[in-house]
């Protein structure tokens, strides 16, 4: 493959987005190469407004939005409808994520869509889905984290990060990579739906078999492992945290004889194996807590690394950014400035350091129109 050659180029994707979970997907459909037409109201999707910490930019539009074209278009408008119908002409994907029913109102739906055009694939993302008894409740991400149960199990509280919304939007990438792929096989398009909720319960399936089939949901233990001890965050002399996991027996052996300084609690009958430290986790935890709030956190990690039991350090914002394995990529923005982001996690030939740029409210409308006029439908 070339160094300019990506996997979609040639594919168009219209995508009639707002908040955070169709962008996620038709950016990383855009990181790819895929032409996305982001379909915005006169106002703009409300992201833009989140804050305006980037420069002037909303941390989650500059995150979800690189490497699109924007124009404005008022659905109810006929001229503005026409220029939409012909961009679906055209388009590969189209990607939506209005209240549900909505997409229907405005003969939108995947049907309607998929007679006029059977070759292009529609992805409806909803909060609970297009049918069942929520299916018209409003439901953004906070709310999907509580109505799933993913809140109960990390401290009955919020995320930091709108995780239902952007584990949505990578389910939806996924989906329509699918779709691309049958499509070469039958020639025609699909519909993929998707929700918020089913995502959240997706990724809460471990947590929902354990409740189901032993009768007692996990509880909320901080950053320690429900079933592996020890396994979780402990403090340091000098405040700092670690965090390390033994996952074997090996590795307990290892743990004992050399950094707790204990051979004895090998082969003792409350620490000999996962299951009787499980069961007592306190008398454990307190012998480690013991240990390492005594030396470092630089001399701790020394001592792990040496022992080769996987750690970490529990740290904080800044201390990321400054982390040596941190990649950044550069993300122009409308103001012609340039941000680092995150790098995207895969690392691929057609991907370099530069991201495509994050276009201002409707920055490309006049360009599309043009391409899209109505004395071009024969071309």
């Amino acid at each position: 493959m070339s160094d300019t050659s990506k996997p979609l180029d040639g594919i168009l994707v219209v995508s009639l987005e707002q908040a955070v979970a169709a962008p996620t997907c038709s950016a990383r459909l855009a990181d790819a190469g895929a032409r996305v037409i982001k379909v915005e109201r006169k106002e703009g999707d409300f992201a833009r407004g989140y804050d305006s910490y980037v420069k002037g930019e909303a941390t989650y539009f500059v995150w979800a939005n690189r490497g699109k074209e924007s124009i404005c278009l008022d659905l109810k408008a006929e001229d503005d409808r026409a220029v939409l119908e012909r961009l679906l002409a055209q388009a590969d994907v189209f990607i939506q994520n209005l209240s549900v029913g909505a997409a229907e109102r405005l003969d939108l739906g995947a049907t309607a869509l998929h007679q006029r055009y059977p070759r292009l694939i529609t992805c409806s993302i909803s909060g609970y889905g297009e049918d069942g008894p929520y299916r018209h409740m409003r439901a953004y991400d906070m709310l999907l984290q509580a109505e799933s149960g993913f809140s109960s199990i990390s401290g009955d509280g919020r995320a930091g990060v709108s995780i239902a919304d952007i584990i949505t939007g990578i389910n939806a990438h996924g989906a329509v990579l699918e779709a691309l792929f049958q499509r070469q096989q039958t020639g025609e398009g699909s519909h993929i739906s998707l929700s918020l909720f089913d995502s959240m319960t997706d990724l809460m399936a471990v947590p929902l078999l354990q409740t189901r089939y032993s009768g007692e949901p996990p509880r909320y233990i901080g950053m320690r492992h429900p079933a592996i001890v020890p396994y979780g965050n402990f403090p340091t002399a000098n405040g700092g945290e670690v965090v390390f996991s033994v996952q074997n027996e090996r590795e307990w052996a290892r743990l004992c004889a050399q950094i707790l300084e204990r051979p004895d609690l090998i082969t003792d009958p409350r620490t000999c194996d996962n299951k009787v430290r499980t069961a007592n986790r306190e008398f454990v935890e307190d012998i480690v807590t013991a240990v390492t709030r005594n030396r470092s956190q630089g001399c701790v990690t020394e001592q792990l690394l040496k022992a080769g039991i996987a750690h970490g350090r529990f740290n904080h914002l800044p201390e990321v950014l400054d982390h040596p394995q941190l990649r950044d990529c550069s993300v122009p923005l409308p103001s012609g400035e340039v941000a680092e982001v995150p790098a995207p996690p895969a690392r691929v030939p057609w991907r370099n350091d530069a991201l495509g740029a994050v276009p201002g409210l409707g920055e490309q409308s006049a360009a599309i129109r043009a391409e899209f006029a109505r004395e071009n439908d024969g071309e």
